[in-house]
């Protein structure tokens, strides 16, 4: 990616903020597209390190707006498109909003690549456009179920692209990574909720949702690699339009994850189940397991970090949030 001009969307999020981290060391000239917000916070950019934060130009602004889109993609090699809603529980609340970012959002960075020809587009979807597994391991060919309004919304927007490339042509791709973790991501999600409380002396017990679903957990670096290696894919060996999966093919109870990072951080706490804490039960998505064979084909491309580990280096990096007393407070943001 030396030299490549890069534009990522989302980029002060979980993913995106590693990404921008990555990309600036491979020398890319990377442009940070970051939600407007009146405190001029760009989110988790401010954990990267001086000199990484002042090679990026970050720039303020919303996917929703059409014109803005246009005006900077001019002169970008490669569209790392990430922005999106993300909640799952939020979802039933306010499915419109998903619906406006999700999709709408979408179709304006496609538009906006198409006009000004990128050479590149990547745009991110999710494992839970799947929903539950028809069969194992789950491959591109797999049954799209939208089992709640946000995974609806990346079904949508990952119709758009494939309805671009057939019609317009563009070179874009789909990236479907499974259960992304690691340092950075949401207190929402349910690596760092159960972290977080494990180790918050304020949490005298450890509430959570069902803990039977399978996931296919792929910590962030490896998520990152699968981004950049199918950027640098070449045209004669990448299928445009179409999606690529990027996971571990091995699935981890929420149980078994759980039970792992007590063992880790040496916690006796109790566990409870909270009713807040689960899913409508036909919109819980049981089981999850990538076949990421059609990447690793391509691109030669596999997860370098086993659970054990990934899971032992986000728990350090909450621990450094904690002595730095850089935590949310109080513990009710667990939803």
């Amino acid at each position: 990616m030396k030299n490549k001009n890069v534009l990522i969307t989302g980029a002060e999020g979980f993913i995106g903020s590693h990404l921008c981290e990555v990309l600036v060391k491979t020398g890319a000239n990377v442009k940070a597209l970051v939600l407007y917000n009146s405190y001029s916070d760009i989110g988790w950019l401010n954990d990267l390190n001086k000199k990484s934060l002042d090679s990026i130009e970050i720039i303020f602004g919303d996917i929703r707006d059409q014109n803005l889109m246009i005006d900077i993609t001019k002169r970008i090699d490669t569209i790392f498109h990430l922005a999106a809603l993300i909640a799952i529980p939020y979802s039933y609340k306010a499915p419109k909003s998903y619906i406006d970012t999700n999709v709408l959002g979408t179709l304006n960075v496609l538009q906006a690549s198409n006009i000004n020809s990128v050479k590149r587009l990547i745009s991110t979807s999710t494992s839970e456009v799947y929903g539950s597994a028809i069969y194992t391991p789950i491959d591109e060919d797999h049954k799209l179920q939208a089992q709640s309004p946000y995974s609806a919304s990346k079904i949508a927007a990952d119709h758009l692209l494939e309805s671009f490339v057939k019609s317009f042509n563009p070179p874009a791709v789909i990236l479907r990574p499974f259960n992304t973790y690691g340092p950075r991501q949401s207190e929402r999600a349910v690596i760092p909720t159960i972290i977080r409380q494990v180790l918050d002396n304020n949490c005298k017990v450890i509430k959570t949702g069902d803990l039977s679903p399978k996931r296919d957990f792929n910590y962030v670096l490896d998520t990152v690699d699968a981004f950049i290696k199918l950027a640098e894919l070449s045209s004669n060996d990448i299928v445009f339009g179409s999606s690529y999966n990027a996971g571990s093919g091995k699935a981890i109870s929420i149980e078994k994850t759980l039970q792992l990072i007590k063992k880790i951080t040496n916690s006796d706490k109790k566990v409870i189940q909270d009713k807040n804490r689960l899913r409508p039960k036909k919109s819980e998505v049981n089981h999850l397991i990538a076949s990421s064979t059609k990447i690793h084909k391509s691109t030669n491309w596999l997860p370098k970090t086993n659970i054990e580990v990934g899971l032992e280096k986000t728990i350090s990096w909450w621990e450094k949030r904690f002595k730095e007393k850089k935590i949310n407070n109080p513990s009710k943001y667990y939803i």
